[in-house]
């Protein structure tokens, strides 16, 4: 055989794994585009879902909801944004669908059993995260950023009470920006509710461990502050949220995590691959300067 056959023969396994990913994410695309279509065509109804939260606190404050285009083009940028999200919301089973069918074929069954329920997981707590954005905190920050209302002869903060004569100042929003907010909050605590399902994988794959998130537990709190003070508005309200709701996923991540190797462990004691033996020198290497260790081991050398 030449050396050029035996490229050849190298390589053909790569071409065809180049040529269905490809078919893979042109399917993908395709559910993409499909889902932007229709969420295009109805996209003035899911924008008017999407005003609720603002609409409830400005009932609440005795004004119209009411918002305003300040510039011609911006309702038409309005409509595509909303069918960028909602597009790849509705696509996004068959996206998953898509590269299960890519990277199933190259695993175990044991993995296959193990990757696929992360796989239904993820758009599970996705859409918990977006409900509790929009149904939770978004009421709280509009409230929050809409006390700063002014209404009144002398300008003070009466919500509620009909404008007088003197300084108002009261909110007259645009569009695009109460959106891009609103998608904001929907897609932070989306993607932070997927934290369990991350670490979760990992563990499972043996990447991180319960004793290690938890003795990098103090690290983890300085990096959801800082996560909370990026993705949300300049409020305290929302950052304290956000920073509880984050903090309580990493811990039952911590715990899901150590229900993995709990289980991890039974296994390999089933199938004879667990030593207590090596666990117990192991334990007694890790503290060498014990004395109860060392008259252990001295008792064990008069045994002998």
């Amino acid at each position: 055989m030449s050396n050029t056959d035996e490229i050849d023969d190298s390589t053909a396994p790569l071409i065809e794994h180049l040529a269905e990913l490809r078919n893979r994410l042109i399917h993908s695309v395709a559910a993409f585009i499909v889902g932007m279509v229709i969420c295009f065509t109805v996209a003035t109804p899911v924008f008017n879902f999407l005003t609720a939260p603002l609409c409830q606190v400005l009932a609440e404050g005795g004004q119209d909801c009411a918002l305003i285009f300040i510039s011609p083009q911006e309702g038409f940028f309005v409509a595509i944004k909303i069918s960028f999200l909602g597009g790849f919301i509705l696509a996004f089973p068959y996206i998953g669908f898509q590269m299960w069918r890519f990277v199933a074929p190259g695993l175990y069954k044991n993995e296959k059993g193990a990757f696929l329920p992360f796989m239904i997981a993820s758009p599970f707590m996705f859409i918990l995260g977006a409900s509790f954005a929009f149904y939770v905190v978004t009421p709280l920050a509009y409230d929050f950023f809409l006390g700063f209302q002014q209404f009144g002869t002398s300008g003070e903060a009466v919500t509620g009470e009909e404008v007088n004569q003197g300084l108002s100042v009261v909110f007259q929003g645009s569009a695009q920006e109460y959106l891009n907010l609103t998608i904001k909050f929907i897609v932070a605590f989306g993607l932070c509710f997927q934290l369990p399902v991350l670490l979760t994988l990992m563990g499972k794959a043996g990447l991180v461990s319960a004793d290690g998130l938890g003795a990098v537990r103090k690290y983890a709190v300085v990096a959801i502050l800082v996560l909370a003070a990026l993705v949300t508005p300049p409020d305290v309200i929302t950052q304290v949220i956000l920073f509880v709701v984050v903090y309580g996923l990493y811990e039952i991540s911590i715990f899901l995590v150590r229900r993995v190797e709990v289980k991890r462990e039974a296994k390999l004691r089933a199938e004879g691959y667990y030593d207590d033996e090596d666990d117990g020198a192991d334990e007694m290497d890790a503290h060498p300067d014990d004395p109860m260790m060392a008259e252990f081991e001295a008792e064990d050398g008069k045994d002998k």
